[in-house]
């Protein structure tokens, strides 16, 4: 469809013609000296009988500058081609992940007899997964232990947000565990999202032992903004295993708030999971992958062409032929001016 980004420019065409309207004529000084020539006539015959079209020539000159004129204000006024317009209606989730990375997430109760396997080793895989399978849902990471601070902003580009989960190591915020600041943080950046698509995913292995702001403070906040939390406890309980300063296993024993987070997950309206092995971890969020998606943010896609270049090269070559006509002008002037 051919068009238009600015057609109320398309005013300035008038512009010459009201010159023309409003200006008085142009009349000759008759205080201008004339050089009289007396054998003019014989200079005329010398080059076959030459006369100057003087009164054609300016109405040539007249036509071309209105016609530049019209191919400038035409390259103004933008004009393209509108090839398509999609509207998207989008759907998904605003999903801000609050993971732990406390120091209690080195210890070993995911190992096998065949390999070593920390709890923050587990998590990487198993929410790595389910980021890069929301291909419609925009993907935040809040990190936490002695504070919370955002990692990655919302963005459909869940590959990038798994491996900057994948680059994550233990402690790297600190060995507390402050839930209440992570929550915090995810809700300060969903709450200018869309109602009814805003969700927090917070992945803890332990209780809370670092917030400036109590938990169920910040799930309140949630709660005001509509902002969901599904909240996830992972690991065993109890005696663990869990490597020392040198390197040896040690058991030590571990303790989850479970009454916290499923306070927090009743208040805000979402879910509270255990995930004490892998399969468990998995199925969780395999839950939480299935649950029913909310109309979003409705987009608008216009593929234009520009066209502008077109009546300014037109532009470019009316002003080469005005000077070029100009410049005859000017020498066959040369001979009408002696008389």
């Amino acid at each position: 469809m051919f068009g238009f980004a600015w057609p109320w420019l398309g005013v300035l065409g008038l512009v010459p013609f009201l010159l023309m309207v409003l200006l008085p004529p142009a009349r000759h000084s008759a205080s201008l000296p004339v050089l009289r020539f007396p054998h003019l006539a014989i200079l005329r015959a010398s080059f076959g009988g030459f006369q100057a079209p003087i009164r054609k020539t300016s109405r040539f000159v007249l036509a071309l500058i209105l016609l530049l004129w019209r191919c400038l204000v035409a390259a103004l006024m933008r004009p393209e081609i509108v090839d398509q317009i999609t509207e998207v209606n989008d759907k998904g989730y605003d999903i801000m992940l609050a993971v732990d990375l406390s120091g209690s997430m080195r210890a070993l109760d995911f190992s096998t007899q065949t390999q070593r396997i920390d709890r923050l080793d587990v998590a990487k895989a198993v929410v790595g997964d389910f980021v890069r399978e929301r291909k419609s849902d925009r993907i935040g990471l809040v990190l936490f232990g002695d504070s919370a601070y955002q990692y990655a902003p919302l963005t459909r580009d869940t590959q990038s947000v798994a491996e900057m989960l994948g680059d994550t190591a233990i402690s790297m915020a600190g060995d507390g565990t402050a839930i209440g600041d992570a929550i915090g943080v995810a809700v300060k950046a969903l709450r200018e999202r869309p109602e009814q698509s805003r969700m927090i995913i917070l992945l803890t292995d332990g209780e809370d032992t670092a917030s400036s702001i109590p938990p169920l403070q910040a799930a309140q906040l949630a709660k005001n903004y509509g902002i969901r939390i599904y909240t996830i406890g992972i690991g065993s309980q109890g005696r663990v295993p869990y490597p020392d300063e040198y390197g040896r296993i040690v058991m030590v024993r571990m303790a989850l708030d479970e009454q916290l987070l499923g306070q927090i997950a009743e208040m805000t309206g979402g879910g509270f999971f255990k995930a004490d092995s892998l399969n468990a971890l998995q199925q969780v969020y395999a839950q939480i992958d299935r649950m029913e998606k909310t109309d979003g943010e409705t987009r608008r896609y216009m593929v234009r062409t520009p066209l502008y270049r077109y009546p300014l090269a037109a532009a470019l070559l009316l002003l080469a032929l005005l000077v070029a006509v100009s410049m005859r002008q000017k020498a066959g002037r040369r001979f009408d001016a002696v008389e």
